[in-house]
């Protein structure tokens, strides 16, 4: 059934599935999360925006209800296409670098939170994060090849 309701979903919506998120590196190593949906998947924190809200204020609104913190000097990174891991749909996503103004914990709907390399055996990252956003941040050296 959520297969349909994606598919509905998807079609009633005009252009990409829009969706802001932050990179945030401590110790060379990246914070990502899986959602209860799919513990299996890692994303970047961040989520969809709500009606008239900026990016600056989704990542804010975002990351106070799934990690408890505030993102710290949020800074733009790229934009980045890509298909949606969740919902299978074409998605843009506007990612930030940020930092963090406190200790990070899972809730809402997020299953789980780790710091990762990239380079963690049996590590499923969604696409946009494992093709666009790792690759750019080695590029720029913030994480090790």
């Amino acid at each position: 059934m959520e297969q349909v309701h994606a598919a509905v979903s998807s079609s009633a919506r005009s252009g990409p599935l829009l969706v802001v998120a932050a990179a945030v590196v401590q110790d060379g190593r990246l914070l990502v999360v899986s959602k209860k949906a799919a513990p299996e998947i890692f994303y970047l924190p961040g989520g969809k925006p709500d009606a008239g809200e900026g990016a600056r204020e989704t990542l804010i609104r975002e990351f106070e209800e799934e990690l408890g913190v505030q993102p710290l000097d949020p800074q733009f990174l790229a934009d980045v296409e890509a298909v949606a891991a969740l919902e299978g749909v074409p998605m843009r996503m506007t990612v930030f670098r940020a930092r963090l103004g406190g200790t990070p914990f899972p809730a809402a709907e997020l299953a789980r939170m780790r710091w990762v390399s990239g380079h963690e055996e049996g590590l499923q990252l969604a696409p946009a994060v494992r093709d666009h956003v790792l690759p750019l941040l080695r590029q720029r050296g913030v994480l090790a090849g």
